[in-house]
C-alpha cells in the first residue's frame, strides 16, 4: 500500500510503501538510519541489519543524500517521541544522488541563493513555501465566502501605477514604451462598477533598487477593491481577512511552524480589533524611540521595527500626509492635507504588510491630483472615465504575499519566501 508520510498515523501496525528522498543518513552498528522525506512530510526509516536481506542491508549503506528511493516496510510509533517511524523491510533504489553541494556546515546567502533549485529541498525552506500555499489558498478561501470575485489585471501597463522611478521599461512593438505592472489596483478599481467587490493575485514589478530585506524585485501582490466602501470599513475588511490567514495557517501548518521554530503565542493574538494609531501619533511616539522622523516623512523599515517590535498584536498607521502618499488616495475632509489611508504593519518589527486606502472618486479631483504629479494624462484617460459613469464611494488594498509570509514564518529576510527570488544583483537560478 502506497502511503503519505503525513498520513502516516493511520497506518500504524501496517505495512506501506513510501516513494520519496533520503535527505541524511546515519548509522550506528548493525543499524541505517535513513531520514526521508516525499513532499508531504518527513519520517525515519530504520533499517537493521538482523531484519532485513544482505541487498537490503548493503543498498541502505550505499544511499547518499538526496538519493530517490521507494521503501517499503512496517509503521511504528518511536518509543519516548510523538513521532513515527518505518521498520524497514526492502529499498528500491531509484538514483543513487551525486555528492550533495549543500552540507550541514553554515554556507552564506549568496552560496545558497546560487543553489536555490536545490536550497527549496531542506526542512526550513519546504516549511516556508507550504506556510505560502496555506496564505493563497487562506485568501482565495475569505475572497470566495464575502462576495469578491477574481478580476485579472494585465502585467503590461502604459503607465505608472503609484511613481514613475521604479517602473521595468519595455520596448512595446510600434506602439513605443510599456512597463512591466508595479500593482493592479487600478485596473481592478474598474471591475467594482461591475462587480461591487473584486480581488487579483499575481506578481508585479518595483525597479527600485533597493537591497534591504523588505524588498523584492518580484513579487505578488494581493490586490482587493470595493464599491461603497469608506476608509473605516476598507480597515475592518482587512483585519477580518488577516485573522482568517493566520487562523488557517495556525490549522494546517502546525508541523512546519515547529520546523521553523516559530514562537506562535503573538500569532495567535491576531483577532479584530487590531491597534490604531495615526501617522502624526506614530511619529510622536518614534521622536520618544530615539527616530529623527519628521511630520511630513514616510515610515521608513527602521521607524516600522521601532514601531513594532514589542506590539503582540497588527497596527493601523493611518492618515498620512497625502504628499506622501499616491495620487489616487481620497483626502481627509477634516483636514485635506491628510490621506484617508493606512498601512498595516505586522507585530514582532516585521513592518507593512498591507497598504491601502479610500480611493478618491470625483473626476476634477482626480485630474488635479494626475496633473499635480506630472503624470501623463492620456494615458490615465480610461481611470478618470471611472469617474464619469457612475462613480461612487470606494477603497481598497493590497497585501505584498512575501511580507506576509515573513511574518507568519518569523523569517526575517523575504528572499526565502519566495520560491526564486528576483533581487537587485540576482536573476538566476
Amino acid at each position: 500500500m502506497i502511503a503519505k508520510i503525513n498520513s502516516i498515523k493511520n497506518y500504524i501496525g501496517k505495512d506501506v510503501i513510501i516513494r520519496g528522498w533520503v535527505y541524511n543518513v546515519r548509522s550506528s552498528g548493525k543499524i541505517i538510519f535513513l531520514q526521508m522525506r516525499d513532499g508531504s512530510g518527513f519520517i525515519q526509516a530504520v533499517v537493521s541489519q538482523s531484519d532485513v536481506p544482505s541487498k537490503v542491508w548493503n543498498d541502505a549503506k550505499n544511499l547518499t543524500i538526496e538519493s530517490s528511493v521507494i521503501v517499503s516496510g512496517t509503521v511504528t510509533k518511536h518509543p519516548r517521541l510523538e513521532q513515527y517511524e518505518l521498520q524497514v523491510k526492502d529499498i528500491q533504489i531509484i538514483q543513487i544522488s551525486e555528492e550533495f553541494p549543500i552540507g550541514k556546515k553554515e554556507h552564506g546567502p549568496d552560496f545558497l541563493l546560487d543553489l536555490r533549485h536545490l536550497w527549496l529541498r531542506s526542512p526550513k525552506q519546504w516549511a516556508i513555501q507550504r506556510v505560502r500555499n496555506t496564505v493563497i489558498n487562506a485568501t482565495y478561501e475569505w475572497m470566495n465566502e464575502n462576495g469578491f470575485i477574481k478580476i485579472d489585471a494585465p502585467i503590461l501597463t502604459p503607465a505608472a501605477c503609484e511613481g514613475t522611478t521604479t517602473l521595468f521599461e519595455i520596448d512595446y512593438f510600434d506602439i513605443g514604451k510599456a512597463y512591466l505592472s508595479q500593482s493592479g489596483q487600478l485596473y481592478i478599481e474598474a471591475a467594482i462598477m461591475s462587480h461591487g467587490r473584486v480581488f487579483d493575485f499575481g506578481p508585479t514589478f518595483r525597479a527600485e533598487k533597493s537591497k534591504t530585506r523588505r524588498h523584492l524585485t518580484e513579487f505578488w501582490m494581493m490586490d482587493a477593491e470595493m464599491a461603497f466602501c469608506d476608509h473605516e470599513e476598507n480597515m475592518q475588511i482587512q483585519e477580518q481577512l488577516i485573522s482568517h490567514i493566520v487562523k488557517r495557517c495556525l490549522e494546517k501548518n502546525q508541523q512546519e511552524l515547529k520546523i521553523l521554530k516559530r514562537n506562535t503565542e503573538r500569532l495567535e493574538k491576531t483577532v479584530p480589533p487590531f491597534l490604531r494609531m495615526t501617522h502624526a501619533e506614530a511619529v510622536k511616539k518614534l521622536r520618544q524611540l530615539g527616530s529623527d522622523i519628521k511630520e511630513d516623512d514616510d515610515l521608513g523599515g527602521d521607524d516600522e521595527t521601532m514601531l513594532t517590535e514589542r506590539l503582540e498584536k497588527p497596527i493601523f498607521i493611518e492618515r498620512y500626509p497625502a504628499k506622501v502618499k499616491a495620487f489616487y488616495m481620497k483626502r481627509d475632509p477634516k483636514n485635506p492635507e491628510l490621506a484617508l489611508c493606512s498601512d498595516l504593519l505586522a507585530p514582532e518589527g516585521f513592518g507593512e504588510i498591507i497598504g491601502g486606502s479610500q480611493r478618491e472618486d470625483d473626476y476634477n479631483t482626480l485630474l488635479t491630483r494626475i496633473n499635480e504629479n506630472n503624470l501623463p494624462v492620456e494615458a490615465f484617460n480610461w481611470y478618470l472615465d471611472l469617474r464619469k459613469y457612475g462613480s461612487v464611494p470606494h477603497s481598497g488594498f493590497g497585501y505584498g504575499l512575501e511580507r506576509l509570509v515573513g511574518w507568519i514564518c518569523g523569517v526575517k529576510h523575504i528572499r526565502e519566501t519566495i520560491p526564486f527570488p528576483r533581487l537587485l544583483n540576482r536573476i538566476t537560478p
